[in-house]
């Protein structure tokens, strides 16, 4: 089959790869629609040791396909099923896993593969992270499953409700698909980027309320002046910046829930106003990758059409246009790019 392999960091080949028939416990599935993603963009430059420990690998993980082989006893899937696998399968044993936080696992099975024809999901995630779809929910709105997944982790750990105001830092796609989730739980949203096409953009989807972070000289004073000077119930960063994760702990009101969605550099530190911590019980958490039962909970939103992304595709290439389109995320010219084998 023709893939797109990463060979290390500035080093993505298209080229010709062997594929394997699915071993016993494996799927052999056609790869049917492809996205992007910012770390895809961040493992070109810098690499990724944890997700992809070893090179060559071929790159992606966002995908939804068709069944095409079954191997040895499998039984839960057959050819021509249509569905959608996860990037990661946890091992079911560790202390987190049975504290139910899969998504800390202490051996998690990361899978790449999504830009090419063809992939072999092994056993594991057979077993815990790939998700039968109906038949109505079209191949590019599936393979939204797993950055929604994400972001569904998130919105749970802030208790986002009906009635609360949620401020969220960052309008790429993981900030859209936050306010989209918020918005569906009927919550307020107040959407914070920066001036631009992507902005105008953003205004169209009607999220939320759009506030221009660079036409502000204060933006957390201006998120309190919107919450009658209370600040937000909950604030969720989706930008990974330090500065910006201060702005969250600056504009979430007492009692409330910040969430740290985007991941900043190693080693970053950020100022923390420890006494407004304590005496104003603000409760602060990281929110990191997805579960398998955000995963289904995440096609479950799709198929329903509680969520519906599809606005969030700015572009659409073969295989041969992968590098093409990571060059148009790391330029911010597109939000995600649906890649099309």
């Amino acid at each position: 089959m023709r893939a797109v392999v990463f060979h290390g960091p500035e080093d993505l080949r298209y080229e010709e790869v062997e594929v394997s028939p699915p071993g016993a416990g494996e799927l052999l599935l056609r790869i049917d629609a492809a996205l992007t993603c910012g770390t895809d963009v961040k493992t070109l430059h810098r690499g990724h040791p944890v997700m992809i420990p070893r090179v060559p690998t071929v790159f992606g993980h966002e995908f939804a396909g068709t069944v095409v082989g079954v191997g040895r006893g499998v039984s839960a899937f057959r050819e021509g099923d249509r569905v959608v696998a996860a990037n990661s399968a946890p091992c079911g044993e560790c202390r987190l896993c049975a504290a139910g936080r899969p998504n800390l696992c202490e051996d998690l099975l990361f899978v790449n593969g999504a830009y090419g024809e063809f992939i072999v999901l092994p056993e594991r995630l057979v077993a815990e992270n790939v998700v039968r779809l109906a038949d109505s929910l079209p191949a590019a709105r599936a393979a939204f499953a797993e950055p929604l997944a994400c972001a569904l982790l998130a919105i749970d750990h802030g208790e986002v409700e009906a009635g609360k105001t949620v401020a969220v830092f960052g309008h790429g796609p993981l900030g859209c698909l936050l306010a989209m989730l918020a918005a569906a739980r009927k919550a307020r949203v107040l959407l914070i980027g920066k001036a631009g096409w992507r902005m105008e953009r953003v205004r169209t989807l009607g999220l939320g309320e759009c506030l221009d972070a660079t036409a502000s000289a204060d933006i957390v004073a201006d998120l309190r002046a919107l919450t009658g000077g209370r600040g937000a119930e909950v604030t969720i960063d989706a930008t990974g910046r330090p500065e910006v994760w201060e702005q969250a702990m600056g504009a979430v009101g007492r009692g409330g829930s910040v969430v740290f969605f985007g991941g900043c550099a190693p080693g970053t530190t950020v100022r923390l106003d420890s006494r407004r911590v304590h005496y104003e019980g603000l409760t602060l958490s990281g929110a990191f990758h997805h579960t398998p039962e955000t995963i289904r909970r995440a096609v479950d939103l799709l198929e329903t059409e509680a969520v519906v992304p599809d606005s969030l595709l700015t572009h659409r290439l073969g295989l041969e246009g992968v590098e093409e389109a990571l060059k148009l995320m790391a330029r911010g010219d597109a939000l995600k790019v649906l890649i099309e084998p």
